[in-house]
């Protein structure tokens, strides 16, 4: 083994139940570097770290080496992984919300971590392991780390519940960081924040780190070198500025391309299909995107499809004995705008700061405070319950994760169906309407009696919009619909939307976090920063001209490629 390299792969393969899903995987770490391993979902890049970790299920079977040091990591026991891992060997998981005990306060989980797997700390005293972990949550900038070490997962922030987990990887200060997917689901600036941390932590300790993800905007920004995995092989591998700049492999090139780009609004964004059938970006996706911006005349003779004014919605944060609020919170605080039959209205900003519950104020599935919300010139806060039923069915939305919004114990037919029984009655005789519109989204007829986990996490959303479209509404609100796709997939049901919306002459509400994806697809843009609406404007013009400091950081923070 070379006396630079902390871990040497050779040959890995990965199977279960006698199905490869990992081949012959070779790659060698070096001593403070930064390895980025990319690919889509299912393309093998969590389960090659999972098989060095020790934590495959036990239908999984393994060949090959993986050297650190003289020790090889898939042939010890449940007991000698025990001693490697969490010591020599840690790992962020994507989702620290299920990564962390919601039962157990986030101090006292990061002390666990040392009593485990550090001999050295066993006879630390409980002063000593929480002066160490307070010190880690100062090291990876938790804010206020005394109270985040008293506090439940639940009670911190997305981007905290991250940071509590970086702690808890560096506990015992590790010779190797495996980072897998640590910021797919996180706001641009928080995602900046940690990457930048990744790095600040890397050069104080010296770590090596293993970075998986499916963004090659990402990888990018923390990478030293890059191995591309697609179907679990490596298909492409060499130094981040050569792959990034000149991908030699198709698939690494439509990765590259189907990222919304910043600068152009082409009519359909090239994806990862279009380059392994032969197809160039050049000829799927110049053709500009015409936008349906409406024009002052226009909209000053034409009544609003969605008109919102000095909106408010007020959380109590907390009651007195006799009910009485004592402390409560803005989540939306005097909004007031209109939505334009035809139009995509972007709603941008931070977690935390709204737009979700705006999103669902709009619908009624909250209640507000404060203002009016009007559908073609109707209050809606003046309608009875059975009048706002009736009209459901023109005002639809799209979660953010797919697999929760369906009822796995339903077939995806049925599920896509089951509005239409609700809201109309019908019964038997809406297979055929099904089965055409799952066409339409990209469904295969044979899919009808498929469950939800049977089908990919792409899939899985275009259900969901097939189950929202099928009442024919007027208003589709898309809630972080994309944010936690690949990059490929999102590209596919960006498109979807839009040829949806060009074809039925839909209205969208699109939320989201990401300024790139936003950009591409909106005609007007709202920035919103603690409940309020801080900016707006034209894509082009938000993003060349941004007139408040927080859509500037909003738009630094964008992954980009040199």
């Amino acid at each position: 083994m070379n006396k630079d390299s902390v871990l040497e792969v050779r040959d890995l393969s990965v199977s279960f139940d006698q199905r490869c899903v990992l081949e012959g995987v070779s790659y060698t770490l070096r001593r403070g570097e930064t390895l980025g391993i990319v690919g889509e979902s299912g393309s093998g890049k969590s389960v090659g770290t999972l098989a060095l970790m020790g934590l495959l299920p036990p239908n999984a079977s393994t060949t090959g080496t993986a050297m650190l040091g003289d020790t090889n990591l898939l042939t010890l026991s449940e007991q000698e992984q025990r001693t490697i891992r969490g010591k020599r060997i840690a790992m962020i998981f994507q989702e620290p919300m299920t990564s962390l005990n919601p039962v157990q306060r986030c101090g006292e989980q990061v002390m666990e971590m040392m009593r485990a797997h550090s001999n050295e700390k066993c006879g630390m005293r409980n002063e000593e392991l929480k002066a160490r972990t307070i010190e880690l949550f100062h090291e990876v900038l938790l804010p206020r780390p005394e109270k985040i070490f008293d506090a439940y997962p639940h009670e911190i922030s997305g981007g905290q519940k991250q940071r509590v987990m970086i702690a808890m990887a560096l506990a015992n200060d590790p010779d190797i960081l495996i980072a897998d997917e640590p910021t797919t689901a996180l706001d641009v600036t928080v995602q900046r924040t940690i990457l930048e941390l990744l790095r600040q932590l890397q050069q104080r300790h010296g770590t090596s780190i293993i970075f998986i993800t499916h963004d090659l905007g990402v990888i990018a920004q923390v990478a030293d070198r890059i191995m591309v995995m697609y179907r679990g092989h490596v298909v492409e591998e060499g130094s981040a500025a050569d792959i990034l700049r000149h991908p030699r492999e198709p698939y690494t090139q439509g990765l590259l391309a189907c990222r919304p780009p910043l600068d152009s609004h082409p009519h359909r964004l090239p994806t990862v299909e279009d380059f392994m059938e032969g197809v160039s970006g050049s000829e799927k996706g110049e053709e500009r995107r015409e936008q349906t911006i409406p024009n002052d005349d226009t909209t000053a003779h034409s009544q609003p499809l969605i008109s919102v004014h000095d909106l408010s919605v007020t959380y109590t944060l907390k009651r007195s004995l006799f009910g009485r609020p004592l402390q409560t919170l803005k989540g939306v605080d005097g909004i007031t705008f209109d939505i334009h039959e035809g139009e995509t209205l972007g709603l941008v900003g931070e977690s935390g700061c709204g737009k979700s519950t705006l999103g669902r104020a709009l619908l009624r599935l909250i209640d507000h405070s404060a203002g009016s919300i009007a559908y073609r010139g109707t209050p809606l806060d003046q309608l009875s319950h059975h009048q706002m039923r009736a009209l459901r069915p023109k005002l639809q939305i799209i979660f953010q994760d797919p697999y929760s919004s369906l009822n796995p114990r339903i077939t995806i037919g049925d599920a896509i169906a089951e509005p239409l029984r609700v809201h109309k009655g019908q019964k038997g005789s809406e297979r055929a309407i099904v089965l055409e519109l799952m066409q339409h989204v990209g469904l295969q007829p044979d899919w009808y009696n498929r469950y939800p986990h049977e089908l990919s996490g792409g899939q899985r959303q275009r259900v969901c919009i097939a189950r929202a479209l099928i009442l024919q509404p007027e208003l589709v609100i898309c809630d972080e619909s994309v944010s936690a796709l690949d990059v490929s997939v999102q590209a596919q049901v960006l498109n979807l939307l839009n040829d949806l919306k060009e074809r039925f002459h839909y209205t969208y509400l699109f939320i989201t976090h990401d300024l790139s994806v936003v950009h591409y697809m909106a005609d007007r843009i709202m920035v919103m920063q603690k409940g309020k609406i801080v900016e707006n404007g034209t894509p082009d013009d938000l993003f060349r001209h941004p007139q408040t400091e927080y859509t500037r950081t909003l738009i630094d923070a964008i992954p980009r490629i040199p």
